[in-house]
């Protein structure tokens, strides 16, 4: 049986009876950590590629990228352009410098794939 957050069953003496919670036993209640604070991963992200030496490139892609994913979105109903745009470049900002330290050692990269060929394969 589904029960509101807001009604419970209490059971005396096998019969039960319908109470309502006051206000004070709701306000008490803990809520969930997401509905305390707001989604925040694009602007942690947008300020880690701000931060990064490689934020005259990026920023502006990222921006372009997050602004045609958000017009998908008001007209698709769907986050998941969205969300797929943070994992891109969350995943960008996590191997930058491991790329970093391949190209400086100048080790060979041919047959090496693009992480869109990857993620499009996934699809």
């Amino acid at each position: 049986m589904s029960v509101s957050t807001a009604t419970r069953r209490t059971y005396r003496g096998g019969t039960t009876c319908r109470r309502e919670d006051s206000a004070d036993e709701r306000a008490a209640r803990p809520r969930t950590r997401h509905a305390l604070r707001p989604p925040g991963a694009p602007a942690e992200l947008l300020a880690q590629l701000r931060a990064d030496r490689r934020a005259a490139q990026w920023v502006p892609v990222f921006e372009r990228e997050w602004a045609a994913a958000l017009e998908e979105s008001r007209r698709t109903f769907s986050l998941a352009g969205l969300y797929e745009v943070v994992q891109v470049w969350q995943a960008r900002v996590v191997s930058a410098p491991a790329v970093d330290e391949f190209l400086a050692s100048g080790r060979d990269e041919t047959g090496v794939v693009d992480l869109e060929e990857i993620r499009s394969r996934r699809r």
